[in-house]
């Protein structure tokens, strides 16, 4: 039984306190108790969103939005939604999941949109020992050698990352019923994977798709994408990471080179690089000798790789298997690989056979990477959603092969059995094969020859389980996968499309070298890290790399100017603080008290106010003057006769209205209707 099942049955919890300085263990202690005790019966998601049954969420977001200033609220409700998620796949746990997601997206409709970035941007802190041979607390790049030990232990802990994130969301349920007796460390070690996690990586996490996809969400990842929010604001030894907007005037233009939407551009021109390599080199194929063409070849491979791994680790593990595109990514690497070995093995014991099958390996990377290099092509809606519906038949395909394969082999063993050595194991089996893929008149050629008796009822059985059956139910399977993808559209493509920019934009480096330019601190610089301090390094890092990527920081400055990015299509230029920060600081300021609807207010009285004012309002054409200050009240230059007339109708009009107004309360006496959902973003295209 759950622990929260063993809490005392009665009056319905109070709506939680959050201070403003509570941690994200407290915040989510505070939260849990009320989804648990309020949320009591399954509902829908749409349930929630339109009818009675989502009031105590509406009175939630109302009591949040009046009362917390918490940065790590949103981190708090998405963690809480995987957590609901993980314990249960349907029912009362699944209704409590989407509740907290629901909550999540409506508080952000509820500010502005600098607040929104800077509640989704909010990175949970993280404790870190300062020893004394570093004075500085971060260990990736300002580490003297001796630390440098500790981050590889890091390091090899990192593809355990998502494992130790679902044990903590699991663990949750224990932390708002322990005893106050209780250390306070034990509570925080109970959460600490998610520490350096923002609200937005959160919920990629935990497939919150629905969250991303909300509009003022999709503002905050665009403006990411764009470059419009950036988390380096110069290049130097002292420079923190941290959300803020940017600013052409102040910023340093190197650091636009951090930018997603650049990264991954530049990402393909490479891969298209790497491509042109790869076919001069098959079209050379030379046997004798090593060509500069190859030379080159193993260049781009190494710094490929290498950036592989550099994204494995920056984004901790946790999104790099959330992006389909580094599946083929993996695979180039693995031919690439196979590919040298058996060149430098034939080249070193002279087997041109070895040679002519090296060659023919690393044909086999242009089936991969011509896919890659248009993997930008999914950042359009329409790629982006067959993506998802493509990954989702591949799924079911491969499930529903396993079924294949168990029966056919089973007609394989019967069938080689009954030939008694007409046909060999390889014959046969090419046989069922092309008659599984349609080729019916080959299966009723062979049919006596397997067998006189046996072979004709055998081989119909075959044909109709295969080309019937199975075949049919494998398209039935396929068309409810697409289907099934396909109806929440949107959703998909915009989690493809979120995870895409936060794969590109959640590492903690300063510098972000470009392949194959990424090889220079590699060999020329990381080897120094034994004879001089890591202070000292990170400064030869960032002078290296504005030396080298003059080229690339002028092309992004040219088409920045030609577009006119920095200035006219800042998504948040008109709603940027006085610093530009989007850290803890410029956490907003509790808004001005408003009326709210708490547990025992009754929905109908809520309609009733809406309506009063819908149909009490004045109908007048508003207006602006020519510099846009002020409205004025737009009358008719008409006679007074006219005048007279129209106010008349308007008499007319209203006295209709609070006619129907007051039908609307006499119908409400014997109903129940729940208020209009206020959110304009609620339903997914």
């Amino acid at each position: 039984m759950d622990a929260w099942q063993s809490l005392p049955h009665g009056a319905a919890p109070k709506l939680p306190t959050i201070g403003p300085k509570d941690s994200f263990v407290n915040v989510v202690r505070a939260l849990l108790p009320y989804f648990v005790h309020e949320i009591s019966m399954s509902s829908t998601f749409d349930q929630l969103r339109t009818s009675a049954a989502g009031h105590k969420i509406r009175a939630l977001v109302d009591h949040l939005v009046v009362n917390c200033t918490n940065p790590a609220l949103i981190n708090a409700l998405l963690t809480l939604k995987w957590h609901f998620s993980t314990i249960e796949a349907g029912g009362i746990n699944e209704t409590r999941a989407n509740a907290c997601e629901i909550v999540a997206w409506r508080f952000l409709h509820r500010l502005s949109e600098r607040d929104a970035a800077i509640f989704c941007l909010y990175e949970l802190p993280q404790r870190v020992e300062v020893s004394r041979d570093d004075c500085h607390p971060d260990i990736t790049e300002q580490s003297t050698l001796l630390p440098q030990f500790r981050e590889l232990q890091v390091t090899r802990q990192l593809h355990n990352r998502r494992f130790e994130l679902l044990r903590s969301v699991v663990n949750i349920r224990a932390l708002s019923f322990s005893e106050s007796g209780v250390e306070e460390d034990d509570q925080e070690h109970t959460l600490s994977p998610f520490a350096g996690l923002t609200g937005l990586e959160i919920a990629a996490v935990a497939d919150c798709k629905k969250f991303l996809s909300q509009r003022i969400v999709q503002k905050v990842v665009n403006g990411i994408w764009t470059g419009d929010i950036i988390f380096w604001d110069t290049l130097a030894a002292t420079t923190k990471k941290r959300p803020q907007f940017y600013d052409h005037k102040k910023a340093d233009i190197f650091t636009r080179l951090r930018v997603p939407r650049y990264i991954k551009t530049f990402e393909v021109l490479f891969v298209a690089a790497f491509l042109f390599l790869l076919h001069l080199v098959l079209i050379e194929r030379n046997s004798s000798h090593i060509t500069v063409s190859e030379v080159l070849l193993y260049i781009w491979f190494v710094a490929f790789s290498y950036n592989e791994l550099s994204e494995f680790l920056d984004t901790k593990s946790i999104f790099y298997a959330a992006d389909i595109w580094n599946g083929c990514d993996i695979i180039i690497i693995v031919i690439g690989i196979a590919f040298a070995i058996l060149r430098a093995l034939g080249i070193y014991e002279n087997n041109p056979q070895i040679i002519d099958t090296a060659f023919d390996v690393l044909s086999l990377e242009a089936l991969f990477m011509v896919p890659r290099i248009f993997s930008i092509m999914s950042l359009r809606p329409y790629f982006g959603t067959l993506l998802p519906c493509l990954q989702a038949m591949v799924k079911d395909f491969v499930k529903f092969m396993t079924v294949v394969a168990v029966l056919y082999m089973g007609f394989l063993a019967t069938c080689t059995l009954l030939a008694r050595g007409a046909f060999s194991v390889t014959d046969m089996s090419w046989f069922l094969v092309r008659v599984f893929f349609g080729g019916s008149s080959l299966g009723f050629e062979i049919m006596r020859d397997i067998n006189p008796k046996l072979g004709p009822p055998l081989m119909v059985i075959f044909v109709c389980m295969t080309n019937v059956l199975l075949v049919t139910s494998l398209i039935s399977i396929q068309r409810d996968a697409f289907a099934r993808v396909i109806s929440h559209a949107r959703e998909e493509y915009l989690f493809v499309y979120s995870v895409y920019v936060l794969e590109a934009s959640t590492s903690k480096r300063l510098t972000h070298f470009y392949p194959p330019l990424s090889l220079i601190p590699l060999v020329l610089i990381r080897p120094l890290r034994i004879f001089f301090p890591a202070e000292k390094l990170r400064k030869t890092r960032i002078l290296v790399l504005k030396l080298t990527h003059v080229p690339i920081v002028g092309a992004i400055w040219l088409f920045e100017l030609a577009h006119e990015q920095a200035r006219r299509s800042n998504t948040f230029s008109s709603l940027q603080p006085p610093h530009h920060t989007l850290g803890p600081s410029a956490v907003p300021k509790p808004q001005p008290a408003r009326p709210t609807h708490g547990p025992s207010s009754s929905s109908q009285n809520h309609l009733i106010i809406q309506k009063t004012e819908e149909l009490l309002s004045p109908q007048v054409d508003v207006g602006k003057d020519k510099k846009g200050a002020e409205s004025t009240v737009v009358l008719s230059d008409t006679n007074l006769e006219g005048q007279v007339q129209e106010l008349s109708g308007q008499v007319k009009d209203l006295s209709a209205k609070i006619a129907e107004l007051t039908a609307l309360i006499i119908a409400q006496q014997g109903g129940t209707v729940a208020p209009p959902d206020d959110d304009e973003d609620d339903e997914a295209a």
